[in-house]
């Protein structure tokens, strides 16, 4: 998987520009599905199987990303951020425009050298001399640029979220040699922004019950309190984040298959931040929902750092979940 991981980080494709991810992907699946198409707003959507229970699993393409506002007289690039982009991780950082254009990031002089400065005190400086000859426009777009990293148990990368989701399900789709279920694995656009694919394709699809495939946080540096998701420990199986409270019902399914199947587990307990699951949980009629998280620390930074045996754990619970029937009770 390791090459696969390298692969997806490595491609740049955030919030709203997903062709490039979704060709990866779809080379990947198109082999391994039953059928794949595209929807309207970019989602790509993978069947496997027909007939009993439908499920929707969504793992998120997109990642986090910069704008250009404004070129100055001097070729000094102003931007805005797509998704959750946190001033304190960025300055120095290098970043690559979906044209192709490198730069960094730059910023104005402080009063004090231990502020924060707010994005509109940074620039990004593409080489140019002059607003002239700057290779970028006004509504370009860039995300990190920061090379794959294998630590051995610990892989480091830009993107890691969701594009370790987006490895997992591609995974669990070619180990799921069968199913008696419809199980649609679902590669959604634009969650940085409002999990907006995920709720386009939830309605169209109208399952009986689905999870999100997502990273979620960590617990286990120095500092890190209350929060006792850590690395190394097994996926986590969400109970709650700041936009979800899953169903009861499919957390129950989650452990109860993971014990069975003898497969290591966390219980994770979110207070800030949502997954996909969120959307699908709300449209029609609604639908039970869960997340499968996998622990990640130092999200939304350039350098995103996963657990490669909590990674090849997620694959065979995901397994395990849709090989066999499913009751959840009343």
């Amino acid at each position: 998987m390791k090459s696969l991981i390298e692969k997806l980080t490595g491609t740049f494709s955030p919030s709203g520009y997903e062709d490039a991810i979704r060709a990866v992907i779809r080379k990947e699946i198109t082999k391994l599905a039953d059928e794949v198409r595209v929807d309207a707003l970019g989602n790509l959507i993978a069947r496997k199987g027909k007939g009993g229970k439908k499920i929707m699993i969504a793992a998120h393409m997109d990642e986090i990303g910069l704008m250009v506002t404004h070129v100055d007289n001097n070729g000094f690039v102003r931007f805005t951020g797509i998704g959750g982009v946190y001033p304190r991780n960025l300055p120095g950082g290098r970043v690559r425009f979906v044209n192709g254009t490198a730069g960094v990031i730059g910023l104005e002089p402080a009063d004090h050298a231990s502020d924060v400065p707010a994005l509109d005190k940074m620039f990004i400086d593409v080489g140019a001399a002059d607003k002239k000859n700057c290779p970028v426009r006004i509504g370009d777009v860039a995300a990190f640029e920061r090379p794959f990293a294998d630590l051995g148990n610990r892989l480091v990368a830009k993107s890691m979220d969701d594009r370790i989701g987006c490895a997992v399900a591609i995974e669990a789709l070619r180990a799921l040699k069968s199913t008696p279920h419809e199980v649609y694995f679902v590669f959604t656009t634009q969650e940085e922004v409002g999990t907006r694919g995920a709720q386009t394709s939830a309605f169209g699809i109208d399952p009986d019950l689905g999870f999100s495939i997502d990273v979620t946080g960590w617990g286990d540096t120095p500092g890190q309190k209350d929060f006792e998701v850590g690395l190394g420990k097994g996926p986590a199986i969400k109970i709650r984040d700041g936009g979800m409270l899953s169903d009861p019902r499919i957390v129950e399914w989650m452990i109860r298959t993971a014990e069975k199947a003898k497969l290591p587990y966390q219980r994770e307990v979110l207070l800030g931040g949502t997954t996909d699951a969120r959307a699908m949980q709300l449209v029609r009629g609604g639908v039970p929902v869960g997340c499968v998280s996998i622990p990640c620390r130092y999200v939304h930074t350039p350098s995103e750092m996963v657990d490669y045996n909590d990674v090849k754990n997620a694959v065979k619970l995901i397994v395990a979940l849709l090989r066999a029937p499913i009751n959840l009770g009343a």
